[in-house]
């Protein structure tokens, strides 16, 4: 398993694993337990398994068996999972009763972290996923990033560059997950001064399918035209915020919509260039010849 998927993860990683599986195998009693009796490991962040793979791998054990015992450990009520969730599930779909197992002895702590090493270790891991395993193994082991780096043979700028990716807005995390942002293009976007702009850049982004070096200089153009705090005003009314959101949505930039008591009042659409103006007049299907 610690060979399956190198990730750029170094050879740290791999070395936490060896001692988990490999002398494993060869050395401890291979047990034959029920599956009825075994649970995933509780601290596994991950929920979701690729059922095509597992729907491969379960016809592969149905015919063969399986080749690599899992590792639990004895709980309150059966087994607990430490490796091997994806056979476990396999199994499970295979219409089988038993699997083998090796039983070994691990703490709390001890099952937090494989769970978040195994979680790294997988091909389809995102660049938000693996912050969040960086983050767990500071927060719930009390480590530092320097201390989380050389456990796993990575930089501490390595660990600090993805941990920053988790400030991101909820919507932006939501693009990096689904793959529409690339971890270069969320690195980037993090350099906006403005963050309140950072959803609609980053939609920008997706829709007109900026490389990063083009990102990089609209986030540089919209640093620059960046204004000072305006004087206080009266605040807004709920409608007109909702208003300004949405339209920046729809334009990828800062909308301003400024209303007296009257109702009367302008919208202000801002653009960095004379690219971008023409982008938003298209935008109104406004043709200037």
């Amino acid at each position: 398993m610690a060979n399956k998927n190198n990730k750029g993860l170094g050879r740290g990683i791999d070395a936490i694993f060896s001692d988990f599986e490999s002398p494993a195998v060869a050395t401890d009693n291979v047990e034959s337990l029920p599956l009825a009796d075994i649970r995933p490991n509780p601290y596994q962040p991950r929920k979701t398994f690729d059922e095509a793979a597992l729907a491969e791998l379960s016809a592969s054990i149905k015919q063969s068996g399986v080749f690599q015992p899992i590792i639990v450990r004895k709980s309150v009520n059966g087994y607990e999972i430490i490796t091997g969730e994806r056979r476990f599930r396999a199994s499970k779909l295979a219409g089988k009763d038993t699997i083998p197992a090796i039983v070994r002895d691990f703490d709390e702590a001890a099952m937090m972290e494989v769970a978040v090493l195994e979680n790294l270790q997988r091909e389809d891991l995102t660049a938000l996923e693996e912050a969040q395993a960086y983050d767990t193994l500071i927060k719930r082991l009390h480590l530092t990033q320097a201390e989380v780096a050389d456990r796993l043979g990575k930089s501490r700028p390595y660990i600090a560059n993805y941990l920053r990716l988790l400030t991101l807005p909820n919507e932006v995390k939501q693009l990096l997950d689904q793959g529409k942002l690339a971890m270069g293009q969320a690195r980037t976007l993090l350099s906006l001064k403005d963050k309140s702009r950072l959803v609609a850049v980053a939609k920008r982004t997706v829709k007109e399918q900026l490389t990063v070096r083009q990102l990089e200089q609209l986030i540089n153009q919209l640093n620059h035209a960046a204004k000072k705090p305006a004087a206080k005003q009266t605040p807004k009314s709920p409608y007109l915020r909702a208003s300004e959101n949405q339209l920046g949505d729809r334009f990828g930039t800062k909308v301003n919509i400024a209303a007296n008591r009257k109702g009367q009042g302008k919208i202000e659409i801002d653009f960095v260039s004379e690219t971008d103006l023409n982008r938003i007049l298209a935008l109104l299907d406004v043709n200037i010849d």
